[in-house]
């Protein structure tokens, strides 16, 4: 077994209602749920935060890929989001959208998009995922 991170990411809660703090190896940032449901809106939902692992691993991955191959690509762009089908078997269905200069081939497109679904965040959601729970 490969453990991928090298200290865990630690989090609490105190009493103020639905306010994370996560510490992750080099600082502490804040998760929180929207006013909409009594959240303070002060930080980014477990939602959004999963969705953007997955934004930063593939412009991440592309970007050591089109460095790789010496392409003049500055900037590429993805935008995510979610659906849960909770009827029947669940399943989550997540969009992910890449939008790339429009002065990129055809041909570099479609290998960028290979590549996209290649990154390690993209892996582990796409596979079985068991979560040890202990007390």
């Amino acid at each position: 077994m490969v453990n991928q991170l090298s200290q865990d990411i630690t989090g609490s809660i105190g009493i103020q209602k639905y306010l994370c703090h996560i510490v992750w190896h080099n600082g502490v940032f804040v998760m929180d749920e929207p006013q909409t449901i009594e959240g303070g809106d002060l930080g980014p939902d477990p939602y959004s935060t999963l969705l953007a692992s997955l934004a930063g691993c593939t412009l991440s991955t592309l970007r050591m890929y089109i460095d790789r191959k010496g392409w003049n690509i500055p900037q590429i762009d993805v935008r995510l989001n979610f659906t849960v089908n909770k009827e029947g078997e669940f399943v989550t269905e997540i969009s992910r959208e890449i939008s790339f200069p429009e002065t990129i081939s055809t041909e570099q497109k479609e290998r960028l998009l290979v590549i996209a679904s290649k990154c390690p965040v993209s892996k582990i959601l796409e596979n079985k995922i068991i979560i040890n729970t202990t007390a």
